[in-house]
């Protein structure tokens, strides 16, 4: 399956400020993994009163570089796009050292509560003990410094996810909605793909060219490659309705009939997307689940 043209060339410059725009720097947090790529994002916006986006995990050395970035500047404000470990935990610690105030997105919530007998496979991601000092909603603009920051509701990947445009650039940050290293995760019942396929048409409304991410490089010409990622679904969604059938089939089968020759260590996300799609399907009463909506069932077409 092609069509979404992924950008995997990324320098993280661990321990430095990498500036990406006029008043915008990038520090990479040294958290590389499968699923982080080559670490967490963090954002600092502005001179003199500073906006950090996305303080990190619980990584005092990370949280040193952020301050020594500031060079002396007062790091006034802390945004947060969502409550993963590796974006969110960070923002006690930046707060001990700094006095910011903590601003984002509510409590960590499912998108959806588990079924009977289900488990949250990315139940340990979550990070349940964030609590923003002032949580933001659509509509509501943040004077950060002389920048003015709107924060935009994105559910999907998690169900309190935010990205954050500066009003009058072409800059938005895009946390782990929108990335160009790879396409978001978005795993029942911690995130919707009916919630991710709507966040993906709402920035498909706005003229932000540019994104910058929580993982990887930025996000250039946006609204063509917002496009490719809803076509990537659609035809990932019409892959899993061709092998359908009257006879229940395990994700793990349909894992192994759709993405050939794909590593046995990226089989299980792979199947968090399948879920993704299946739920999505059962709702729009195009499928079924045997006996419930769950990673271990058993799905058939309606």
């Amino acid at each position: 399956m092609t069509g979404v043209q992924h950008d995997r060339q990324f320098d993280p410059n661990y321990g430095s400020a990498v500036e990406v725009a006029d008043g915008i720097r990038r520090l990479t947090a040294p958290n590389a993994s499968p699923f982080t790529f080559h670490g967490t994002n963090t954002y600092l916006i502005g001179t003199g009163s500073l906006t950090v986006i996305d303080p990190g995990p619980a990584d005092p050395k990370h949280i040193e570089t952020i301050v020594s970035a500031a060079k002396g500047q007062k790091i006034d404000r802390i945004l947060v796009s969502h409550t993963h470990v590796d974006h969110s935990p960070g923002a006690i610690l930046l707060k001990e050292r700094t006095g910011a105030t903590v601003i984002g997105c509510g409590p960590h919530v499912p998108a959806r509560p588990l079924g009977l007998g289900e488990t949250n496979a990315l139940d340990a991601s979550g990070d349940k003990t964030f609590k923003a000092d002032h949580e933001v909603c659509d509509g509501e603009f943040l004077d950060c410094g002389g920048y003015r920051i709107e924060p935009l509701s994105t559910p999907g990947h998690t169900e309190n996810h935010l990205c954050f445009a500066i009003s009058g650039s072409p800059y938005l940050f895009s946390a782990d909605h929108v990335m160009a290293w790879s396409t978001s995760i978005v795993a029942p019942p911690d995130g919707s793909m009916r919630a991710y396929m709507a966040s993906l048409d709402k920035m498909l409304e706005r003229g932000e060219t540019t994104y910058f991410p929580g993982h990887g490089g930025p996000v250039r010409d946006a609204s063509a490659y917002v496009s490719d990622l809803k076509e990537h679904r659609h035809k990932r969604e019409a892959s899993i309705r061709a092998r359908l059938g009257n006879d229940p089939i395990s994700i793990s089968d349909l894992v192994d009939a759709i993405y050939e020759d794909l590593p046995p260590n990226l089989k299980p996300a792979a199947a968090l997307s399948v879920f993704a799609q299946l739920e999505d399907l059962v709702e729009r009463q195009i499928a079924k689940a045997n006996p419930d909506i769950t990673l271990t069932a058993r799905y058939s077409a309606l």
